[in-house]
């Protein structure tokens, strides 16, 4: 059976669009003389519709849409996900279903079986579960078809198992020759390589050919890499989409032939292409064209702008340098550089008599040239002002440039630095943000080597500098990996060589700092824990454990 495995990139509710890329991806199948085409998880409605999944006139056009791509498309087989209606009894009145269709007919209906509720996933909010998985006859060939976690549960891959069944064991034993996984699998770095180690284990183990067909694209805070990829019986590697972007590639099980399309086979690299994917796709899918960013000629800015030009490109990305009375001279200079090597727009707009007048405006509230929190929170909340006219005025996306770290310990301004539409970096830590900067400048500097050499500094008051506030990066980072992470005891991250003070100090930290995170734009997520809807955590609360 010659296959085709379709990388699509859906956007969420946008039927028409996603209805039109399935029945053109399946075209350019049916051409090549496949025989089957197969789409990622709920590819008709996109992933994740959150709570879409309740309204009745959403589901109904998911139905209709079917109902559409089985008119219009015809001479090869279509498998795609989408959410069913479960009509029989008690339990919740959808599933989320893998249709095989050919010639206007649904010939076979897969149903996942396991529900992931952990982290960013929520499907027992909506989804009845499969209770059984089987194998359908299609071409003279046994498939068992799995959508995404039904694959995440082989015993000898996982060691603390979420569910007792096993659903790719139960088809395999119903005679499945050939698996077939469709998925919406969010990234984060180091997942790729698992990817591909889970399913040329499960082709060795039974003996089968393993496909697997992943979404593509940024979501809202969620990205999909693809990387698709096909393995024969033996767990080689056959077929493989590339990553961050839609892709086709076809497959023959008989042959063993298959495309092999390049990935990024690093965590930099990926983590890159990971921020412009999002980036763009946020953009473009919440209908902005343009984007402005605060530039301060820190590292943390500087990557933003950089993601932003290869995202939007050059032209449509505006930078404020909004220098107060502690701006250093370098920053003038380094700002300047960056732009002027990005080719990015830039504007100066001095915030001195701004800041003196806001504090002869609070007089008795803060201090005439102070440096208090007070008075470097009104500097920075100054800023957010100016750059959220920017983005009225001219109707830019605001991207702002906290990263993970100071997030995870509060070292940025409610109102202030934290405004914007999405947060690029704010689950790139930041040691990790000088990496990927640096992976920027292999092809030449790009980013000003002063921007990655001077100490990180808000420059709110006078020789301000980030560890006369907190502990150095590179012992920062490694503490928040442990504890947000890795969800380890600050008993168990002391042992591991950090002074158990300032591994209490930064927990105390980052617990009382909920609050603001909850008040935090969307970011994009590259880790396997990152702040917002995949980290459940009180706001009032008493433990700091």
């Amino acid at each position: 059976m010659k296959l085709a495995l379709a990388q699509i990139n859906p956007l969420v509710g946008d039927f028409a669009g996603n209805a039109l890329k399935i029945a053109g991806y399946a075209e350019r199948a049916r051409s090549a003389a496949c025989h089957l085409v197969v789409f990622p998880e709920l590819c008709i409605c996109g992933y994740p519709p959150r709570d879409l999944l309740e309204r009745e006139d959403f589901l109904r056009e998911c139905g209709k849409t079917v109902t559409r791509i089985m008119e219009s498309v015809s001479g090869i087989g279509i498998l795609l996900g989408v959410p069913e209606a479960t009509n029989h009894g008690p339990g919740k009145p959808i599933s989320n279903a893998a249709l095989l269709l050919e010639d206007g007919k649904v010939v076979a209906t897969a149903r996942k079986s396991l529900l992931p509720s952990y982290d960013v996933f929520d499907e027992t909010r909506y989804f009845e579960p499969d209770k059984k998985a089987s194998a359908f006859w299609y071409k003279k060939t046994r498939l068992g078809i799995t959508i995404c976690e039904d694959a995440w549960n082989d015993p000898e891959l996982f060691s603390n198992r979420l569910y007792e069944r096993d659903p790719v064991a139960e088809q395999v034993a119903d005679g499945a020759e050939l698996l077939i996984n469709i998925a919406a699998s969010p990234f984060y770095h180091g997942k790729l390589k698992f990817r591909r180690r889970l399913m040329a284990h499960l082709a060795r183990k039974y003996k089968v050919g393993a496909v697997y067909v992943n979404q593509v694209g940024g979501n809202d805070s969620l990205l999909f890499d693809g990387a698709s990829t096909a393995h024969d019986r033996t767990g080689a590697l056959r077929a493989a989409a590339s990553d961050f972007a839609e892709d086709l590639v076809f497959f023959d099980t008989e042959s063993g032939a298959g495309d092999i399309h390049p990935v990024c086979e690093e965590d930099i690299p990926a983590v890159y292409e990971a921020l412009v994917m999002g980036t763009s796709d946020y953009a473009s899918k919440c209908g902005f064209k343009s984007a402005v960013v605060g530039l301060s000629g820190g590292v943390d800015s500087a990557l933003v702008a950089a993601v932003a030009a290869r995202a939007l490109s050059p032209e449509k990305v505006t930078a404020l340098f909004m220098p107060s009375p502690y701006t250093s001279r370098d920053n003038y200079e380094d700002t300047e550089a960056l732009c002027r090597n990005l080719g990015i727009r830039r504007e100066v707009i001095p915030i001195t008599g701004i800041f003196d007048s806001f504090l002869a405006g609070l007089s008795g509230h803060a201090e005439k040239g102070g440096v208090s929190v007070t008075e470097q929170n009104i500097q920075a909340r100054i800023r957010g002002v100016l750059l959220m006219a920017f983005s009225n005025r001219h109707g830019a996306l605001l991207l702002s440039t906290g990263n993970k770290s100071e997030l995870a310990v509060g070292y940025s301004t409610l109102y202030g630095d934290m405004c914007g539409g999405l947060a690029v970096i704010s689950d790139v830590p930041k040691t990790l943000v000088y990496d990927v900067c640096r992976y920027i400048n292999k092809e030449g500097a790009i980013i000003p080597e002063r921007i990655l050499s001077k100490a990180p500094s808000a420059e709110l008051r006078p020789d301000q500098r980030d560890d006369d506030d907190l502990p150095p990066y590179h012992v920062l980072d490694p503490i928040l990996e442990a504890y947000v992470e890795k969800g380890w005891e600050k008993e168990r991250i002391a042992a591991a060589g950090y002074d158990p003070a300032v591994v209490r100090d930064v927990i105390r930290r980052v617990t009382r700092n909920e609050y603001k995170r909850r008040q935090a734009a969307p970011g994009l997520k590259i880790t396997p824990k990152a702040f917002g809807e995949g980290r459940r955590y009180p706001i009032a609360q008493a433990w700091n454990g």
